[in-house]
This record gives structure tokens, C-alpha cells and sequence, in this order.
């Protein structure tokens, strides 16, 4: 009786089908950079015929790599982190690499040292960092991590690779939007302050409306959630001066359309509203939301070149900054006129 797997495709065969040695096939799986072009192809065409799967345990025992990437995610319950983590997944596993993560909510004991040390003992061969606020960063300077370390965040880091959506531009094209309107005066609805995707856009805010020469008044820092966003809304008692109100994610949006809704104020006709992400729900909404969108996916693949460039101690690619773009729907319109 035949053992499990024994009509499995094995190297040698491929190496076989393509003509080549089972070595040649190995530096091939292995993304091994001295290999002619028309070899690389024959040996991937091989592989597709065979239906051949390469042994993980093998490879890590060949390259002393694991080709598993830890992820270290904050806030997984909101939409960008989520979806950053699921297209950090799905790039890595096209690229060969299996993902581990472990996820930091608020109020609970889990440290950023005990999460990082649980991901070091899986044996992973470089750490992610998603969404991370000011504190974790600081607390994530402090750890002996030893393997490379990429944070998605706005900035550049003298300690870790980056890579981000373009958070600035993404809040210029809303003002620049709302300002191509005809708003003068337009409120910011903030995320927390200590996270450093909502600081990035409070600033790039601030600088853009200024350049514009916008009304500056104190922004509404909330909590992400739309439930913070219907109270603000709830406790409008009089139409406000201002005719607009960038808000700097989606949940907030929505849940700031349905308060404006319930205290009898329309939206885009009394304020304009424009947020930030492009949640599947935002052009599902009454209006559908105006928003800038983040382009996850790419994203995602960014952050795993970057990380495999650093693993197989490459040249980093340069493309670590994704752009945004502004998705225009009925949420938006020209300002009713003020008194």
C-alpha cells in the first residue's frame, strides 16, 4: 500500500520536466537572483504542470529562514488595521511567507514586549508593525527584537523600515475638494491623537486649510467610532458657522451623518461631509459618503517586498509610500450660503 503523498511531485521531477538540476529548481523557489531568465521561466512553467508544492519545513532547514512574517496589529476591531493586516496576509502568502500576529486591545495586560516575544519564539524571520500609536513605537524602540522590523506608519523612522498610505496627500485631496466647492470653513473631526495615522491628518489638516486661508478652529478629537460621532452630531443645537466637516475615518462619517439626520439637519445641503478609508458601507449610506480611499492592497505588498528585500538582504525598494485618492459621492456639495 502506497504512503500518504507518494504520488506528490517532487524537485527532482521538476528539475526533470525542465531540464535543469534539482539545485537550479531550489535557487528558483528561493528567489535566487543569478538565474537566467529563460531558466526561471521553464522551471515555474514545470512547477505549474507538476502541480508541484514545495516542502516549507525543507526550505526553512535549507535557507535557515522560516519565511513566516509576525505581525504585531493595534485596534484590529477598526477597519484600516484590519484590512492592512488581511492584505499583509494575502501578499505574503503569494509571495511563500505565512503570517503570525497577535493583536493589542486596549485594556487588556498584553505588552508590546510579550507580544513581540510570543512572535520571536514562532521563529519569524521579520516583525510588522500596524497602526501603531505614539507609546508603542516608543515601547518598540526599547525591545532587542532581532530580526528586521517595518512599522506602517506616515513617516520615515531612523529605527525601522516604513511603509504607508500616503496619509497627507489623502488629507490635502479632501480639503482641496471641499475647498473646490467653495467651503471656507470646514471642521475636523479627529481620530485620537496619540495614534499616528489621526495625528498626521489633523496636521496635514491644519497646513492645508491655512495655505487655503480656512477659518482655523479647535477640531473635535474623538475615538474612531461612529457611536462618538452620533453624540457629537446629537448635541448640535443650532446649525453651526461652518458648512463642511472633514472627518478622519469612516465609522465617525456615518455615525456623524445619522446624528446630523435625527437633529433634522441635511447632509450635503446644510453640511457637507467627507471621510477617510472607503468602508464597503460608505457607498451604501444615505447620502453615500464622499471619503478618501486607502488602497490596502497595495499596501500589502509593499510591506511584504520591503520586508523580503530586508530578509534575503536586498535593496530596499523605494515605493514604500502608497497613493491615496478621493472618491466623490453625494455626501459633498457646494456650502449653503451663511448668514
Amino acid at each position: 500500500m502506497a504512503s500518504p503523498g507518494a504520488d506528490k511531485p517532487n524537485i527532482r521531477q521538476v528539475a526533470q520536466l525542465a531540464g535543469v538540476s534539482h539545485m537550479t529548481v531550489s535557487r528558483v523557489l528561493n528567489d535566487h537572483p543569478n538565474i537566467r531568465e529563460a531558466t526561471r521561466r521553464r522551471v515555474e512553467e514545470a512547477i505549474s504542470e507538476l502541480g508541484y508544492r514545495p516542502s516549507m519545513t525543507a526550505r526553512a532547514l535549507a535557507t535557515q529562514r522560516s519565511r513566516r512574517i509576525g505581525v504585531l496589529v493595534e485596534s484590529a476591531v477598526t477597519f484600516g488595521p484590519t484590512s492592512t493586516l488581511y492584505a499583509v496576509e494575502s501578499a505574503a502568502r503569494a509571495s511563500g511567507y505565512e503570517v503570525s500576529s497577535v493583536l493589542l486591545r486596549a485594556g487588556e495586560e498584553i505588552s508590546p514586549q510579550e507580544a513581540v516575544d510570543h512572535l520571536i519564539t514562532l521563529g519569524i524571520d521579520a516583525l510588522c508593525v500596524v497602526a501603531p500609536r505614539s507609546s508603542s513605537i516608543a515601547a518598540l524602540r526599547r525591545i532587542a527584537v532581532g530580526v528586521p522590523v517595518l512599522v506602517v506608519k506616515p513617516d520615515k523612522d531612523p529605527t525601522f523600515l516604513t511603509v504607508t498610505v500616503d496619509q497627507q496627500a489623502g488629507t490635502v485631496l479632501a480639503v482641496d475638494h471641499l475647498v473646490s466647492l467653495g467651503h471656507r470653513d470646514i471642521l475636523h473631526l479627529a481620530g485620537p491623537l496619540d495614534w499616528l495615522d489621526a495625528r498626521t491628518r489633523e496636521r496635514a489638516f491644519h497646513a492645508r486649510s491655512k495655505s487655503w486661508g480656512i477659518r482655523e478652529r479647535p477640531i473635535v478629537v474623538g475615538d474612531w467610532t461612529a457611536d462618538f460621532a452620533y453624540d457629537f452630531a446629537r448635541g448640535i443645537r443650532e446649525l453651526p458657522d461652518y458648512t463642511a466637516i472633514f472627518v478622519a475615518n469612516d465609522d465617525m462619517a456615518v455615525g456623524l451623518i445619522h446624528g446630523l439626520h435625527e437633529r433634522g439637519y441635511s447632509v450635503p445641503d446644510e453640511l457637507s461631509v467627507v471621510g477617510f478609508d472607503d468602508i464597503p458601507l460608505a457607498r451604501h449610506i444615505t447620502p453615500p459618503l464622499t471619503t478618501v480611499r486607502q488602497n490596502f492592497d497595495a499596501l500589502g505588498v509593499a510591506v511584504v517586498d520591503v520586508l523580503r528585500a530586508a530578509i534575503e538582504e536586498r535593496e530596499i525598494p523605494d515605493v514604500t509610500r502608497i497613493p491615496a485618492e478621493i472618491v466623490t459621492r453625494a455626501s459633498s456639495a457646494p456650502p449653503r450660503k451663511v448668514d
